[in-house]
């Protein structure tokens, strides 16, 4: 088989993870190039076209999340005047990447050590997935995970010390694309992306 060199564009290092395990649970002989990332979606929104126009001479995968907009079709109507080319897969987290993670509902679970009917069913429903990632922690048995991921008592940080390293390791070692789909339409969607992609 072929390689299918691919580069990624992402909003930070947990969207990054979460892309490579999907491409490598692909089953698909993707060979990642270049990772574009800076904290938050504003640096996407401004290379997108630069990617689009570098999209016809290789493959590349961006992954933003939604949060306040209103849809995925018309967030990118949003970030690009003109037609995407066949190159450019360009997914949409909903509400954000964070809900990915949530959708493997009993691997999380696991991952913390509660039960698993405190994670909702459907992932994609949750309106502050990250919110509620960290409000699971907090019911936690697992100190160490509540010191990575909760932010600390009066500090401004909305997240842990090792909020990202902790999530990381849980999607390298636990999370499963293909089981999470069934509990995200988002997630399905872009998994389905990635296994049909036919470059161009």
């Amino acid at each position: 088989m072929t390689d299918i060199p691919i580069n990624l564009a992402v909003e930070d290092d947990l969207s990054e993870a979460v892309l490579k395990e999907i491409l490598k649970q692909s089953q698909r002989p993707f060979s990642i190039g270049t990772c574009l990332k800076r904290q938050g979606f504003g640096y996407l929104k401004k290379i997108l076209p630069g990617i689009n126009h570098a999209a016809k001479g290789s493959a590349y995968l961006v992954l933003t999340d939604l949060d306040n907009n209103e849809c995925p079709v018309a967030l990118l109507a949003e970030w690009l005047s003109y037609p995407k080319h066949p190159n450019l897969i360009f997914r949409v987290a909903v509400v954000e990447v964070e809900a990915w993670l949530l959708a493997h509902r009993e691997a999380f679970a696991e991952f913390l050590g509660i039960s698993v009917d405190l994670i909702p069913d459907d992932a994609d429903s949750v309106t502050d997935p990250k919110q509620l990632l960290i409000d699971l922690t907090k019911k936690s048995r697992k100190r160490y995970l509540r010191d990575a991921i909760v932010p600390a008592k009066n500090s401004t940080a909305k997240i842990g010390k090792d909020y990202n390293g902790q999530l990381i390791q849980f999607v390298n070692q636990n999370w499963h694309a293909e089981i999470a789909k069934t509990h995200s339409r988002s997630l399905d969607r872009a998994v389905n992306a990635i296994v049909n992609f036919k470059p161009t």
